[in-house]
């Protein structure tokens, strides 16, 4: 993670390039499914102002995306987001515990 003039890069992206890809994906899905802003926003009760600023911009609140991703069909998604590691064998889990604090750590 790079901070460069209070822009956050990961792998090159920045967090506004991550939400301006989501709503384009929002908006791809939307028309597969031959829906209009305002049949997607009515279908996912979010205001229509909301949802067209979040197609061009790329900002919406959490709980906004997630109406949207269920009137979509795609809540799943959400469960993988930041879904705990997953363990290939009770030796790799066995390897991870550890006594340290599961805080985080003051910078």
């Amino acid at each position: 993670m790079v901070s460069n003039s209070n822009i956050i890069q990961i792998g090159g992206e920045t967090a506004m390039d991550v939400c301006m890809s989501v709503a384009s994906k929002v908006k791809l899905r939307r028309l597969e499914l031959d829906l209009t802003q305002s049949g997607l926003a009515a279908r996912a009760g979010v205001n229509i102002e909301t949802f067209r600023k979040f197609e061009r911009t790329g900002e919406i609140s959490l709980q906004n995306l997630v109406k949207l991703s269920f009137a979509l069909d795609l809540s799943a998604d959400f469960s993988i987001l930041f879904a705990q590691k997953q363990y290939q064998s009770l030796d790799d889990l066995l390897a991870s515990e550890s006594t340290d604090r599961k805080r985080g750590k003051r910078e």
